[in-house]
């Protein structure tokens, strides 16, 4: 698994240690997000700040734990966005939608703030 998973006291951090979130991690980041949701967690931040690269099955994912987060109604932020994904969320019109902080820390207070 290409993710470092640490359990916080009101939310589950997960930061993708590759480069690429591409058509190899997506779909093992999307398991991830069903069994830590699965287990009664519903605010995640998603660290993306290693990420050089993303693809369509990358927002997938990133659209997977937003829905799961919404649907536990939780918290789902999403942080550390380099410029090439930054693009692509805004081109996917997903900055509307998405929770975006441009780092852990400000994640975590977009998470305390909605508790």
């Amino acid at each position: 698994m290409e993710c470092k998973i640490t359990k916080k006291d009101t939310h589950t951090l997960i930061e993708v240690l590759s480069d690429k979130l591409d058509s190899q991690i997506a779909p093992s980041l999307k398991s991830e997000l069903v069994l830590i949701s699965g287990n009664k967690e519903k605010n995640i931040i998603l660290d993306l700040s290693n990420c050089r690269y993303c693809d369509s099955s990358g927002l997938s994912a990133i659209l997977v734990a937003n829905r799961l987060c919404k649907n536990a109604n939780g918290t789902f932020v999403l942080c550390g966005l380099q410029t090439a994904v930054e693009r692509l969320v805004t081109i996917s019109q997903l900055d509307s939608v998405l929770n975006i902080a441009p780092t852990i820390e400000k994640a975590e207070e977009v998470v305390f703030q909605s508790m």
